[in-house]
C-alpha cells in the first residue's frame, strides 16, 4: 500500500445500520479486510448509524415504504456521514441501494454474492404451492406481493414491516402464515434452517443486487479505494453493473416491482427481468446475453426493451 494502513491508533470506521443483518454485513467486510491485510480487530471501528428505514414507529405501523420516502430510506443518514467525515467506509445491502450515488461517494467494492433467491418461511405450510386460497401472506416488498399476486391471486396479501427477527415474531403471533425473506440474509444470520424452501428464479426473480453486499466510499479517498480493492469480487460487480443499469433505466425504486437478474454463464452474461403492475395484473418478462464487458449496456437495453412493451404508465396501472 503506499496509503498508511489503519491502526488499532487510527482505526479505519466502518458505518452501517444497526439490525442483526446490516452488522453481520458490517463484520464480514472487517474480516475480510483484516484477512487481506494481515490487520487486527482493532484497527476496524464499526459504527452504528440510525437510518430513516429502521423507525421502529413505521415498523410497528406496518406502513408501505412508498408512504415514508423510498430512496435512500435505508442508506441517507449513512452516506451523510460518510460525506461529513465521521466514517470512512459504508457497508450496505445491494438491493437497498438506489442507483445513483451522492456526488462525492462511489460504489466500487462489492463483496462475493451471496445466494439470490427468496426464501419462503412459514411455520405451518410446507411451500407456496401449499398455500391454500385466502391464506394470508405478509411482506413489505412491492416485488414480491406483485409477484405472488400474479402468481397466486387468490392469496391475501398485508403488508409485513420489519427486520429478520421482527418478521419471523410476526408469523409465530398469526399476523400471517407465511412470508418471503431472502435466503442471502437468512445464511448470514446462520437462520438458513427457518426457511422451509427457496423459490426458483425461474418461478419468481429476485430483487435487483440481492444477496450483494457493497462498499461505498468518498470518491477522494484513494487510500480507502486502495484499502478495498483485494476484497472487491470481480464476478459479482459484473453481474451488478447489468442489473443495476436496467434498474436505473426503468427508474427503479422501493416503489415499482422489477425483478432482475445477471449470471454469468460460459463466460458471458445473461440478464433476465420482469416488471409487473403494482396490483400483479400485467407483468412482462425478458432477457438479454452479451460480453462481460458490456454489462450496463445489456443492461439499459433490456431495460428499454420491457418498458417498450410495456407502454406508458404501465407502473400505474390498476388492473
Amino acid at each position: 500500500m503506499t496509503h498508511p494502513l489503519p491502526s488499532p491508533a487510527r482505526p479505519l470506521r466502518i458505518g452501517t445500520r444497526g439490525s442483526p443483518l446490516a452488522l453481520a454485513q458490517a463484520h464480514e467486510t472487517r474480516r475480510r479486510l483484516m484477512a487481506a491485510h494481515a490487520l487486527p480487530e482493532q484497527a476496524f471501528q464499526i459504527v452504528v448509524i440510525k437510518v430513516s428505514g429502521d423507525d421502529r414507529t413505521l415498523i410497528a405501523a406496518d406502513r408501505p415504504l412508498k408512504e415514508i420516502g423510498n430512496k435512500g430510506l435505508f442508506t441517507r443518514e449513512i452516506e451523510e456521514a460518510l460525506l461529513a467525515g465521521t466514517i470512512d467506509i459504508a457497508v450496505h445491502s445491494m438491493k437497498d441501494m438506489p442507483t445513483a450515488q451522492p456526488e462525492g461517494l462511489v460504489l466500487d467494492c462489492y463483496l462475493p454474492r451471496e445466494d439470490v433467491r427468496d426464501a419462503f418461511v412459514s411455520p405451518s405450510v410446507e411451500s407456496l404451492a401449499d398455500l391454500p386460497a385466502g391464506a394470508v401472506v405478509g411482506s413489505s416488498s412491492l416485488r414480491r406481493r406483485a409477484q405472488l399476486a400474479n402468481r397466486r391471486p387468490d392469496l391475501r396479501l398485508v403488508e409485513f414491516r420489519g427486520n429478520v427477527q421482527t418478521r419471523l415474531q410476526k408469523l409465530n403471533d398469526g399476523v400471517a402464515t407465511a412470508t418471503f425473506l431472502a435466503m442471502a440474509g437468512l445464511n448470514r444470520l446462520g437462520l438458513a434452517h427457518v426457511a422451509r424452501g427457496a423459490i426458483d428464479p425461474e418461478d419468481m426473480l429476485p430483487a435487483v443486487a440481492q444477496g450483494a453486499i457493497g462498499i461505498e466510499r468518498r470518491s477522494a479517498d484513494a487510500g480507502t479505494a486502495e484499502l478495498l480493492a483485494p476484497i472487491h469480487d470481480l464476478p459479482t460487480g459484473q453481474r451488478l453493473a447489468a442489473e443495476r443499469s436496467f434498474l436505473a433505466r426503468l427508474d427503479g425504486s422501493c416503489e415499482t416491482p422489477i425483478a432482475g437478474l445477471a449470471v454469468i454463464e460460459g463466460g458471458a452474461l445473461w440478464l433476465r427481468g420482469e416488471i409487473l403492475a403494482p396490483d400483479g395484473s400485467r407483468a412482462i418478462r425478458g432477457e438479454r446475453r452479451g460480453p462481460l464487458a458490456e454489462g450496463a449496456a445489456i443492461g439499459a437495453d433490456l431495460a428499454q426493451g420491457l418498458m417498450a412493451e410495456a407502454g406508458p404508465g404501465f407502473f400505474a396501472w390498476k388492473g
